[in-house]
């Protein structure tokens, strides 16, 4: 079945993706593409947005999309740097403003009987983020909305479906943002929103039946919300062809791979379950390194999932549980206006000795869809709701070098803290979760005697998609009794802190 598409381009703004995930929270599927990539065929878009971008149009780099196959053809929404885009350029004027024009601000003109603007009234709030402002509409531009310092917050230009706006109708301190897209995507470019998990389910196991036919495909799981949602979504598909390798690298949660095998076969999945422990201690013994320590995981990984792989006959594909977020930053990596954060071990990353095909059936979907399409296929939810967990597991949460009992210590910490979290019913309102093993002893008090043991630290923070994160205000009585209870049971643990830091400056994880 053809789903009407909405085509975003990305001039670099770091809320590029919420606008695709509010698009898609309208059950209309969107896609990114970098400003200067724009797909040869547009006949597959209903409607473009154009994005914010921290680029300022007046500047002698300005990005310059090439739009002559979308102005006027198609009905068009330009966001703050497109806004700006579409006056400076068609006979308006953008300069700087007197006052940098960030943070909230509220609707004080609304043009009546606008279907763009329905069901928004004035003092409606919106989000501003940024440094120019639109002094002159463009040509034919008639004014739509304003706010007490932003005269042109939102117009339209005559004679063809093009609107802008100078506000972030994505982000969420802009509470009638969904509303806007949903005037401009349902009412007036008439879209139609039937891009449902239900139907993502049915389109994806016909489309993976036939990519895949009696073909045989390796999976590995991770425990992780991604791997399993793939796998159940393989499963529906070709049964018995699809084979999953849990590899156990021993810096997993504690008794997690057990546990998480046994979930698995309860799915009905055909899963082997590798404990490949010592291998991977014995190649991280004497690492401290963070980006040391990754590689090496990363290596005997490989190789451990290498030998389990070749043990099966026939075998041509490999499943990643990819997702939306990871192809768009690759892309953008190699061309695009966007930053890469980071990069991404499953994006085109296998090794030349692994003469696989790959698929990848999540690379359109961002977490929380995942999420929804796992929901929708009966899976259970305490697997859904999982805390992302690193793939180099507790490794990258111990600082300094790896040995079987730092890696002890800090299962029996985070089995505490996650265990207590579930127990206060704080789990699910939390992001991640999870404990840091410090390469620092502190002198304590047990008894009459005294101690020189280890320091761990806890971090809770409440995201939407790891890109920005603050650290969770939980409730003292509950780290008091969590705090009690790991230096109680925790042999080598005598004291705790609790980390509050955000996401920027410091990063979720601690390396």
């Amino acid at each position: 079945m053809q789903h009407d598409k909405v085509l975003i381009l990305d001039f670099g703004s770091q809320y590029t993706q919420l606008i695709a995930r509010r698009v898609r929270e309208l059950n209309i599927y969107s896609e990114i593409h970098p400003f200067n990539k724009i797909p040869t065929n547009l006949d597959d878009y209903k409607a473009v947005i154009l994005s914010g971008s921290p680029m300022s149009v007046r500047s002698d780099d300005a990005f310059h999309p090439d739009l002559k196959g979308i102005r006027g053809k198609k009905p068009l929404l330009g966001v703050c740097y497109g806004a700006q885009y579409l006056a400076h350029f068609s006979g308006g004027q953008v300069a700087e403003s007197n006052t940098r024009e960030y943070g909230r601000a509220n609707l004080s003109y609304v043009e009546e009987n606008e279907p763009f603007l329905a069901g928004i009234s004035e003092g409606s709030q919106v989000w501003m983020s940024h440094s120019d402002t639109i002094k002159k509409l463009p040509t034919n531009g008639k004014l739509l909305a304003s706010t007490h310092d932003v005269e042109n917050a939102a117009y339209k230009i005559e004679g063809e479906t093009t609107f802008a706006i100078q506000f972030h109708p994505e982000v969420y301190h802009s509470t009638d943002g969904k509303q806007l897209l949903e005037n401009f995507l349902v009412h007036i470019a008439n879209v139609n929103p039937d891009w449902t998990p239900n139907a993502f389910v049915d389109e994806t196991v016909a489309d993976l039946k036939a990519q895949l036919g009696n073909d045989k495909v390796v999976l590995g799981l991770s425990g992780g919300v991604d791997s399993s949602v793939a796998a159940m979504l393989l499963h529906k598909a070709i049964g018995e062809n699809l084979y999953c390798i849990f590899v156990n690298n021993g810096l997993l949660r504690k008794d997690e791979f057990t546990s998480v095998l046994k979930q698995y076969e309860g799915m009905g999945l055909n899963v082997k379950g590798v404990d490949a422990s010592a291998r991977f201690l014995d190649a991280l013994a004497g690492l401290s390194d963070p980006e040391k320590k990754r590689k090496a995981i990363g290596r005997v990984f490989i190789e451990v999932f290498d030998d389990e792989a070749t043990q099966i006959q026939g075998v041509t594909w490999l499943a990643q549980g990819t997702i939306y977020p990871d192809v768009i930053e690759s892309v953008s990596a190699t061309g695009g206006p966007s930053a890469t954060i980071k990069s991404h071990h499953n994006v085109g990353g296998l090794p030349d000795f692994m003469k696989l095909k790959i698929v990848e059936p999540l690379k359109a979907l961002f977490k929380d869809e995942v999420r929804r399409v796992g929901a929708s296929m009966g899976m259970d939810k305490q697997l859904l709701g999982r805390h992302p967990f690193p793939g180099p597991g507790l490794a990258i949460r111990i600082l300094g070098d790896i040995t079987a009992e730092k890696v002890r210590i800090l299962q029996e910490v985070d089995a505490v803290f996650i265990d207590g979290l579930r127990a206060w019913d704080l789990y699910d309102k939390v992001w991640q979760a999870g404990a840091i093993l410090l390469p620092v002893n502190s002198v304590g008090v047990m008894g009459d005697e005294r101690t020189y043991e280890k320091v761990v630290a806890l971090r809770a923070v409440e995201s939407t998609d790891a890109m920005t994160a603050d650290w969770v205000d939980l409730p003292y009585k509950f780290l008091q009794k969590v705090s009690n209870d790991i230096i109680n049971k925790v042999k080598g643990v005598n004291r705790v802190v609790y980390d509050i830091s955000s996401k920027p400056p410091a990063t979720i994880e601690w390396e």
